[in-house]
């Protein structure tokens, strides 16, 4: 009998929340969601790289974006200068703020944009999202003003014990979170996929990545080739074959005007999933490079837009919204 699909998991998820989902509604835009909670799947990575092929993924986004994270990068130009526009959104939404102050000059986010690329001063000033994975990863800052790197941790833990427990990078930290953080000091952009484990197995590394958020329309299908992608790369710095890829959800959503994009998707076939090659000229942390990376024989259906909604994060007193976009 032939085994069906790995994409199925994600299709099979797509039409149990189209069927089943609970109606909620943010309260920072008003926007509507259905939604179910603790969903689970897994890809073997032996047998394909799972970037979905019932519409194509970018994948140069999933690329670049990973290695925004891994190098403790926190702010956008490097992504704007590689054509990819995924965080363009959350830095705007800042600069929205300063306008409507009247402590900046009123600019489109094209404009934006385009300042963030060709201005390095107004690129740092405001590409910069603090507290977001990248730093998180990289340079989490402790009580005594150390900066702790995590994944640099994780990578010689795993090394030094392939039997560890304790191999997890957390992007969750209370301090700059919502409720729990001061007002100048809260994290902008929501931390959605906040904690991995990963484990060694058999020579394999597996990677267990926790999301307590989820856009499965929009954001899923990068979270899974980013995390995926992860796995492979810190599997070749190590020394391991990648093993699993385990993405275990809390909230996991559609959003209402996703609909209709979702239908269209549910009537595709999937196509054999790529795979994945990694330079021997990459060694470590330090001296890996987006072009070590190949992706090989990519076919997919097809791109299905929809529209972002930038939720999450920090809301201010006073204005949270009903799903009539009425301030309550």
């Amino acid at each position: 009998m032939e085994e069906r699909h790995g994409e199925y998991q994600y299709l099979d998820l797509l039409k149990d929340i189209m069927e089943n989902g609970l109606e909620q509604v943010d309260r920072g835009t008003g926007v509507k969601t259905y939604s179910l909670i603790g969903k689970q799947m897994r890809f073997d990575l032996s047998k394909g790289f799972p970037l979905l092929t019932t519409k194509k993924v970018y994948w140069n986004g999933v690329l670049h974006e990973l290695f925004w994270f891994l190098k403790g990068m926190d702010n956008i130009k490097y992504l704007v200068d590689n054509n990819v526009h995924i965080w363009d959104d959350y830095p705007y939404k800042l600069y929205r703020k300063l306008i409507d102050k009247g402590e900046a000059a009123e600019m489109t986010k094209e404009e934006f944009i385009d300042k963030i690329k060709n201005d390095n001063e107004f690129a740092e000033k405001h590409g910069t999202l603090k507290h977001i994975y990248g730093e998180l990863w990289r340079s989490w800052p402790a009580n005594d003003g150390r900066k702790v790197d995590q994944l640099k941790w994780l990578l010689n833990e795993i090394q030094e014990d392939p039997h560890c427990h304790n191999a997890i990078v957390n992007s969750w930290n209370p301090p700059y979170l919502y409720g729990m953080a001061k007002t100048d000091e809260a994290c902008r952009f929501p931390i959605c996929h906040n904690m991995y484990q990963v484990s060694i197995r058999d020579g394999k590394l597996s990677l267990h990545l926790y999301q307590r958020s989820a856009d499965i329309f929009l954001g899923v299908p990068f979270n899974i080739a980013s995390y995926a992608l992860l796995a492979h790369v810190l599997a070749h710095l190590a020394g391991y074959e990648p093993g699993e890829f385990i993405h275990t959800f809390g909230d996991v959503h559609i959003y209402e005007n996703h609909f209709e994009q979702v239908k269209e998707q549910l009537g595709r076939e999937p196509m054999p999933f790529p795979k994945i090659k990694i330079s021997s000229e990459a060694t470590s942390l330090e001296d890996i490079k987006p072009e070590h990376v190949t992706l090989e024989d990519y076919q997919s259906h097809g791109v299905i837009k929809a529209q972002l909604s930038v939720v999450g994060g920090y809301v201010e007193p006073g204005t949270e919204k009903t799903s009539k976009g009425e301030v309550r």
